[in-house]
């Protein structure tokens, strides 16, 4: 499925555990960005159904049936630089990346 670096499971988990509601995060893959696809990240209360859940130790990952396909070996990472911080997504199935990494 998709892996996360230790950052981004730190950032994740924080932003899950203040949130009453959220049992982990929920990916979505959709058309748009500079570079044909985009990724929504949102916290989410659980799994839907038809998701694909990838857990790391007590943070689970849902992704819907639509997307899982897309983000076969993705590495998800959260990096801080003169840009700002926000998570990187390198993915080998995507067919060109822009510079802002935001898209693929």
């Amino acid at each position: 499925m998709l892996s996360l670096t230790e950052t981004a499971q730190t950032v994740i988990r924080g932003a899950v555990s203040r949130s009453e509601a959220a049992r982990g995060l929920r990916i979505v893959v959709a058309a748009g960005g500079c570079a044909g696809l985009q990724y929504r990240l949102g916290l989410a209360a659980g799994a839907e159904d038809g998701d694909a859940v990838t857990t790391f130790d007590d943070l689970s990952i849902f992704v819907d049936p639509e997307s899982a396909p897309l983000l076969t070996g993705t590495t998800v990472d959260f990096v801080e630089d003169e840009r700002g911080a926000g998570f990187v997504f390198d993915n080998p199935n995507a067919a060109g990346r822009c510079s802002c990494a935001k898209s693929a």
